[in-house]
């Protein structure tokens, strides 16, 4: 949507991403010159900014998607009109346009696992984040760490894997990004693993 709206429609303005969106969201909107901002995970982060600020594209990476001359709030069905009308106005098929975005960010491949842990586990493994003391998950090493909305532990510019409890269940919800969609099911394999043997 943000390649289709700005190179097809002549859009501009702000992008907002959840802190769990791919890393290729502020590719694209470099390559654009828009200005882009990471939020907390939920929506509502999302749609505050929208109602003080001119936002273009809005989204998380559960498929929570708002565009601007809408409603602040996620609309599948807006979205998929907007995307099959755009399909009809350039001719061009959605594969093709998708072509057009991994042309300017490289591939993406970005996976979500959640592990179900007990109080004990979860005090230890996020009392380690709290501390980096995470160096590497199995043969994976760790660049740097960010800590926002969760322990995003970045293992070059455009990998990463993401760790944070789960607001409603016992559960660590263990996200990654990467290139290669064969990298990314490891990474987050690798990481499940270092978790629950902590």
């Amino acid at each position: 949507l943000i390649h289709a709206l700005v190179k097809y429609r002549k859009y501009t303005g702000k992008v907002v991403a959840g802190y769990s969106s791919t890393s290729r969201v502020e590719k694209l909107c470099e390559y654009y010159g828009l200005e882009s901002q990471r939020v907390k995970i939920g929506f509502k982060e999302i749609c505050s900014i929208m109602l003080k600020e001119d936002v273009m594209v809005g989204g998380e990476e559960s498929g929570g998607i708002a565009l601007r001359n809408h409603i602040p709030e996620r609309d599948g069905i807006w979205n998929g009109l907007t995307i099959w009308q755009l399909m009809a106005e350039t001719g061009k098929s959605l594969d093709e346009l998708l072509q057009e975005v991994i042309e300017i960010t490289g591939p993406f491949f970005c996976f979500r696992n959640d592990i179900e842990v007990n109080k004990d586990q979860q005090f230890r493994i996020f009392e380690k984040c709290r501390k980096d003391e995470y160096k590497s998950f199995g043969e994976v090493k760790v660049d740097r760490r960010e800590v926002f909305d969760g322990y995003k532990y970045f293992l070059s510019d455009d990998d990463w894997v993401l760790i944070r409890p789960s607001g409603t269940e016992p559960k660590i919800r263990i996200y990654a990004d990467s290139g290669s969609e064969e990298f990314t099911k490891f990474l987050i394999d690798s990481v499940s693993e270092t978790l629950l043997n902590t």
